[in-house]
């Protein structure tokens, strides 16, 4: 996929920018990460996701050493230009504790 030229308006209010990763065919949002320009422009050169870890202060492919990649299917910028939802075709589980998604713990449940 070719880099857009304008990846500098994504970055306008930080330098981060956070990533909702939804899966292709089910929608169902696997996990959320942090994009900063160099992982971002990583992601559209090889059409996998790349993310700034906050906590190593790296980039990191996700799924390099899992083998659970995430091949980007759709990336789109919300109105404000200040988060991206990428759809992905996912190998094996998203979550780095072996779930599917990172999000399975459920914190409210509407009572019937």
């Amino acid at each position: 996929m070719k880099v857009p030229e304008n990846l500098e308006c994504y970055f306008q209010k930080s330098e981060l920018i956070p990533a909702i990763i939804q899966e292709s065919g089910t929608n169902q949002v696997l996990m959320l990460a942090y994009m900063n320009q160099e992982s971002l422009r990583k992601t559209f050169e090889t059409g996998y996701t790349w993310f700034w870890s906050r906590s190593r202060q790296e980039l990191w492919n996700k799924g390099a050493t899992s083998g659970h990649l995430q091949k980007v299917v759709d990336l789109w910028a919300d109105c404000d230009d200040d988060t991206l939802l990428i759809t992905v075709e996912q190998t094996g589980p998203a979550c780095h504790t072996g779930a599917h998604s990172c999000f399975f713990k459920r914190l409210w449940e509407e009572e019937k």
